[in-house]
Parts: structure tokens; C-alpha cells; sequence
């Protein structure tokens, strides 16, 4: 019997995309059943936003935790069977946190999209996960939720119609409206940042299967769209996607810990679609020619900084609550079966991306770590698709504003 007395703290209660969270957690059907905790740093700034949750005064309990203190963190894990991270950027400041859940047993969860730090987190850690039994589930917000999920839905309806599943599934942004995360940004920047004074760690980001078991990867080349292109399929000019190398290894690793469900042959890519004809082609070489310029200034350090101090959100700021429910996205996948037919689905959301629809994201996704039973899913390093499947595709549709559709284009 599990003696703890919390099934969930949210940890970085405060931070932007944490108050998000707290609030959907808050106003879910049967909330007041659900066990949690706010906690962070700051007994006085818990306290205040409590206070605007609206809730009973001391309705919700507080636990003071810093990420530069072991200890503390060790009395959170053994305080709540969840918890839920927001404190980022998670290479600097999320691997305590991952080493004291790991060895405690605590199942966790977070809107990383840091991949090179989810990579020395399985190197690290994934042992003492197996061990303790604590499942460990990063990406859960907008990188990767929409296209981890949007594989599995397409891959379970195409193996209903079809008795087998598709070996390339494309990706393809046809809307959507706000803002990337200030703390999104600054994980960004740390990335490159890293990637430009380590060499080996620039030819590690390049490689499709980076969180794929490295005792079993395939061989199987993968695209990657790294300039505009024509894409027949969708009849529009193709733009990069900035979250495209996050959300492809997750998608691989899924499939990986599905035991290669859809195939070692499996291709997965994503881009975003410019429109047709001449004026699609200039608005794909616009996007692709100032996410290049925006690299390019980012692998320089006096440019870095005069990007962060000037010109991007920095985290915790974030745009008002109208902003963010009028934001939306409108994700396109066509999967193709290895005899040549197709089928095409669509994933929606109905607020900012990196913001109110990451933070509703996260938090159905610590619901169902709560509620799921650890029965046949060993503790370990998981996706969001590879542990929590249908459990998290209803409750995104039925409690987060996500939409799930099959399409006829």
C-alpha cells in the first residue's frame, strides 16, 4: 500500500506555464477528490497564488522544495507519487530532481523539449528508474504531445482499416497562432549554446534515433527538412519547423519502446506548409531564412546575449490570458502505407500553444500517471504515446482542449 499523501505535486507551482497548470488542475470535474500540492522555492509566493486559485484557505498544501537542494527534493518524492516539473531550463536545473524520483521510486513528468539532456538523463539515471520502478515521462507539453499522440492515434486507426500500420508518417503545421515559451526560448539557447563548443554533442543532435536505445537502433535514414521545399502530398511549399528535431526522436523512441511497433523500416518527418504556387514558395524561404538567422545568432555569444536581454521573452513571462485563448494550432499527418494508401488525420488545440495548451497538456498528463496502474509498464524512461496511449489521447480530447480526427486532406 502506497503511504504517501499526495498523488501529485506540481513543482514550479509559480512559474508561468506552473499557474497554468494549478489552474486547470483546479477547475478539472472531481477536483476536489485529487490529492495535490503546490510546490516551489517560495512559501510566501505559493501562498499568494494559492490564495488566487480560489480555492479554501489552506485547501491546498504547500511543500518547499528548491532544485539546488537534495535534500528537499527527496522530501518531496516522499511526499507525492507524482510530480510535475516546470522548473527548467532542465539542463540546468532539472537533474536532482530526475536523480531523487529515480531513486525513490516517484513516478515524474515535464515539458522538456532539451533533448541532449533527456539523453544524459537515460544514460544516468534509466537503471535506477528500472530499478525503483519510477517511470519517468519527459515532453509532455506542446514538444511532444500533439505529434507523439497524433502518430499513435493515426497508427492505431490505420492498423483498425488497413491490419497494418503506416511506415511513413509526415507532419505538416498548417496553422497556428502564439508564442514560443520565454522558458522554451532559454532551453533553446542553452542547446545551442552547449552545441557550439562541443563537437561531438553537434553530430549527437543530428542523429534521428538519439533517444532511441542504443543497443538497438535502426538504420533506416530519416528526412530532414532543413531548407523549402515542394511537398506533392500536401500540394504547398514546406518551411522548417523549429520543434521538428524534438518532437522526430521522441516519436522514434516511442516506437522504439513499442518494440518497433511500426517497423525498424518507420519514417517519421514534420515542416511547416507555406501554401501553394509562387507565394507559398517566398513565404517557405522567408521562414527558413530567419529561423537560419536566428541560429546563426544564437551560436554567438555577444549576439545570444543581446537576443535575451532585448528581444525574446524571457521565463516566466508569457502573453495575457486573452492572448492565450485566442492562440490555436492545426497539425496535418498523412501516413502512407508500405503498398502506397494512405490515410490522413488532424490534431487541433484550442489555446496558445506554448503556453494555456501546454499547461492543460502537462497536467492531464501527470493525471494519468496518478491514475494509471504501474501493472505491465516498468519504471524506466517512457514517452507520453508509449506509456499513456488511449488513457491520455481521451482525456487531451475530453479535458484539454484537444481534437483527434481522421481527414479527408
Amino acid at each position: 500500500m502506497n503511504a504517501k499523501p499526495y498523488d501529485i505535486a506540481v513543482f514550479g507551482a509559480t512559474s508561468f506555464v506552473g499557474k497554468l497548470l494549478c489552474q486547470s488542475l483546479a477547475s478539472q470535474p472531481g477536483a476536489s477528490g485529487l490529492k495535490w500540492a503546490l510546490a516551489g522555492r517560495s512559501r510566501e509566493k505559493l501562498e499568494a497564488f494559492r490564495g488566487s486559485l480560489g480555492l479554501e484557505a489552506g485547501g491546498l498544501p504547500l511543500l518547499i522544495a528548491d532544485a539546488a537542494d537534495d535534500r528537499s527534493l527527496s522530501a518531496l518524492c516522499a511526499q507525492a507519487r507524482v510530480v510535475i516539473s516546470t522548473v527548467g531550463p532542465y539542463a540546468l536545473y532539472g537533474e536532482p530532481l530526475i536523480k531523487a524520483c529515480t531513486e525513490s521510486g516517484t513516478d515524474y513528468c515535464d515539458l522538456t523539449g532539451e533533448v541532449q539532456w533527456i539523453r544524459r538523463m537515460l544514460d544516468r539515471y534509466e537503471p535506477a528508474a528500472k530499478a525503483s520502478g519510477a517511470r519517468i515521462v519527459h515532453c509532455c507539453g506542446f514538444d511532444s504531445i500533439p505529434s507523439d499522440l497524433g502518430v499513435y492515434f493515426l497508427q492505431k486507426h490505420a492498423l483498425e482499416r488497413f491490419g497494418r500500420y503506416c511506415t511513413h508518417i509526415k507532419m505538416r503545421v498548417k496553422a497556428m497562432r502564439g508564442g514560443v515559451s520565454g522558458g522554451t526560448i532559454a532551453s533553446m539557447l542553452n542547446v545551442v549554446k552547449e552545441a557550439s563548443v562541443d563537437p561531438a554533442l553537434r553530430r549527437a543532435l543530428q542523429n534521428p534515433y538519439l533517444l532511441c536505445p542504443q543497443d538497438r537502433r535502426p538504420a533506416t535514414r530519416q528526412d530532414n527538412l532543413m531548407r523549402p521545399q515542394y511537398d506533392a502530398g500536401f500540394d504547398a511549399w514546406l518551411a522548417p519547423f523549429v520543434m521538428a528535431s524534438v518532437n522526430t526522436r521522441v516519436v522514434l523512441r516511442s516506437n522504439a519502446l513499442l518494440n518497433y511497433a511500426y517497423g525498424e523500416d518507420f519514417r517519421y518527418d514534420e515542416a511547416m506548409l507555406a501554401g501553394a504556387g509562387l507565394k507559398g514558395r517566398l513565404k517557405a524561404y522567408a521562414i527558413a531564412g530567419a529561423l537560419g538567422g536566428f541560429f546563426a545568432m544564437a551560436a554567438i555569444a555577444p549576439a545570444r546575449q543581446a537576443l535575451t536581454r532585448f528581444v525574446l521573452p524571457a521565463p516566466g513571462e508569457g502573453p495575457s490570458p486573452q492572448s492565450q485563448k485566442n492562440g490555436f494550432y492545426d497539425l496535418r499527418f498523412l501516413g502512407t502505407l508500405s503498398d502506397g494508401r494512405t490515410l490522413r488525420a488532424k490534431v487541433t488545440g484550442d489555446a496558445d500553444p506554448g503556453y494555456l495548451s501546454t499547461g492543460k497538456m502537462l497536467g492531464q498528463a501527470g493525471l494519468c500517471l496518478a491514475h494509471s496502474s504501474k501493472d505491465g509498464k516498468q519504471g524506466g524512461f517512457w514517452t507520453p504515446a508509449a506509456l499513456l496511449g488511449d488513457a491520455l489521447l481521451d482525456a487531451l480530447q475530453a479535458k484539454a482542449g484537444l481534437s483527434f480526427e481522421l481527414a479527408d486532406a
